[in-house]
């Protein structure tokens, strides 16, 4: 009988936002950190790795406990892996350098200083009000309390007690807890029917059932590994938009007038992305007990001269968007080709490694639109989705279909954190006669290994339109290259010269990748929120300072100013549809 053979793919990735400076620096008022007036030196400046953690790379492993049937692949980012181990460690050591955990830990919360308190007030209502906070009266309660001091002036905030940040701390806390975890662990559903109330024995508690489920959460991935569900990949260490590393004018490939940087291209950016490409194979052979058979590239960004050296360092295969085979087989003269993205492709200069490419719609829908469905509803739809593209292919075809979606922001849109709906979907999937969930190891090792077709040339970009215009291109995103273009030229100077010692060298070598990663570009523009773009605005720049001094160098004076300012009517920001016109 012929089969669909259906690929998810969940990328998990959080840049790194530890402060690996010397000393206490500022942050920028009102902007979305995990500190009051300043961040001191190996603090988390930002709270969303371990709340990720425990919210969604923890439920996404427990849908897959569920269901032992359902395959997929699951990409970790090496410097996601790095922090989740940090955190695991500082819960071992009890030192915790996240300001938020350490409120949850204060023994008393009357005797916190004011910044702490604003810390609180800043960041423990961030979140989807509409799914986790509304559905919890008692911390709705508590937003209703700080509104209405709010309209009275903010000197009435002072007026706040201590028992009020620990019901408001321990309500952030409970709220970021997946699903799955609720409905297992005892002690959450407690805390949660208690409502207030929350004193420091039950804020120890939790802290200690946080620390639990964090320092479990590599060892729950690696074991799902070794009993075949599922397949481990990785992307380049801190995340690199790796085509524009390597060639600026990549970005006109797929956008001819594409206003590039001053600076003409990356320097020693080959060099770079190959060291990128070695740090995540030792990276995931350390952790998961061998080097990775694939990657998902940055942004599922990619080019040929980038897809040559993931073939040169043994790289099976590799995943982009859609928008890019569109202009790949436009350029390559291919105008026929019915179903082309439920295909393997091959590149003649990439020998070796296959290709595949994203349902665009398809994990669209996920993303953005069955968030608003019935659960059930949502996936038996999805189900006759992939029917119909079974129904639609040849008698001799199986179609490779590829849903590829990050695996950690999508969810909160979702009632229950999306529980019910992977619980339909796995479900659903699990008794499906004509639906295979499969990997893209499990589909190149099959006795008969499914059959690449050429690609005759490669147009770069990435999975969000196709192009690298949400990296490069306007003003903002084109002076923050050319500041990192300076800075490395720095850096090369400076190690060319010898007068670093061996330690120096590494921890400035550390220091340019977290400069170097995609995640910072995302972000400036006037078309995401004001309060993120400061955030990473202000965490770029301090990572090009802190990489200045590491090479003992004083920083230049445009660093002290701000490189985009966002929009205030903004919203959402770290979610985008791959296409402009479902935007």
């Amino acid at each position: 009988m012929k089969q669909l053979k259906l690929v998810f793919l969940w990328h998990m990735h959080q840049p790194d936002y530890r402060n690996h400076g010397d000393g206490m620096i500022k942050v920028p008022e009102g902007t979305q950190r995990a500190g009051a007036d300043g961040t001191a030196a190996g603090e988390f400046m930002l709270p969303w790795v371990y709340l990720h953690a425990m919210k969604d790379y923890a439920d996404m492993a427990a849908h897959l406990e569920r269901y032992p049937e359902i395959r997929c692949v699951v990409n970790f980012v090496p410097v996601l892996l790095e922090q989740i181990e940090d955190y695991a460690q500082q819960f071992v050591s009890r030192k915790f350098r996240d300001p938020l955990l350490r409120m949850l830990a204060a023994p008393d919360l009357d005797q916190i200083a004011a910044t702490d308190r604003q810390l609180l007030l800043n960041t423990c209502f961030r979140s989807n009000h509409l799914t986790m906070l509304a559905p919890f009266p008692r911390y709705q309660h508590l937003h209703t309390l700080y509104l209405d001091l709010c309209r009275e002036g903010e000197t009435t905030l002072a007026y706040l007690s201590g028992a009020y940040f620990s019901d408001l701390v321990t309500w952030y806390h409970l709220t970021w807890t997946g699903e799955a975890e609720r409905r297992s662990n005892p002690l959450i559903a407690a805390l949660i029917s208690k409502g207030e109330g929350y004193d420091a024995t039950d804020r120890q508690h939790l802290l200690a059932s946080i620390g639990k489920l964090i320092s479990d959460l590599i060892p729950r991935w690696r074991a799902l590994a070794a009993r075949g569900q599922i397949e481990l990949s990785t992307t380049p260490q801190t995340h690199p938009l790796a085509p524009l590393l390597l060639d600026f004018h990549a970005a006109r490939e797929s956008q001819p007038d594409a206003q590039l940087p001053i600076s003409t291209i990356y320097p020693g950016g080959r060099s770079r992305v190959v060291t990128q490409i070695e740090n995540a194979h030792t990276s995931h052979a350390t952790r998961f007990g061998a080097p990775p058979v694939g990657m998902w590239p940055a942004e599922g960004a990619i080019s040929t001269p980038f897809a040559q050296l993931l073939a040169d360092a043994g790289c099976r295969w590799i995943a982009s968007g859609e928008g890019v085979l569109k202009h790949s087989l436009a350029a390559s003269g291919i105008h026929t080709a019915a179903h082309a993205t439920y295909r393997p492709w091959r590149l003649e200069s990439a020998p070796g490694m296959t290709l595949f490419f994203r349902d665009e719609r398809l994990s669209d829908l996920i993303g953005f639109d069955y968030a608003k469905w019935h659960g059930r509803d949502a996936a038996q739809h999805l189900v006759t989705q992939l029917e119909a593209i079974l129904d639609a292919a040849s008698a001799t075809e199986e179609p490779v279909v590829s849903i590829i979606l990050d695996g950690e922001n999508a969810w909160e849109h979702y009632p229950y954190n999306g529980y019910y709906f992977f619980d339909d979907l796995y479900g659903l999937l699990a008794q499906h006669p004509r639906i295979r969930t499969t990997t893209y190891a499990e589909l190149l090792a099959q006795d008969q290994p499914i059959v690449a077709s050429p690609l005759l040339q490669l147009v770069a970009g990435s999975w969000v339109y196709g192009t690298l215009s949400t990296w490069i291109g306007d003003k903002q995103k084109n002076h923050a290259w050319d500041l990192l273009c300076t800075a490395k030229q720095s850096y090369d100077l400076v190690l060319s010269s010898g007068r670093l010692s061996a330690e120096k060298s590494a921890l400035a070598t550390r220091q340019l990748a977290i400069c170097e990663s995609s995640d910072w570009f995302w972000w400036f523009g006037d078309y995401n929120p004001a309060t993120s773009v400061a955030s990473f605005d202000h965490l770029f720049r301090h990572n090009l300072i802190h990489l200045y001094r590491l090479l003992q160098l004083e920083p230049p004076t445009q660093l002290e100013a701000s490189i985009s300012s966002g929009s205030s009517s903004a919203v959402g920001g770290s979610m985008r549809r791959a296409t402009e016109s479902s935007a």
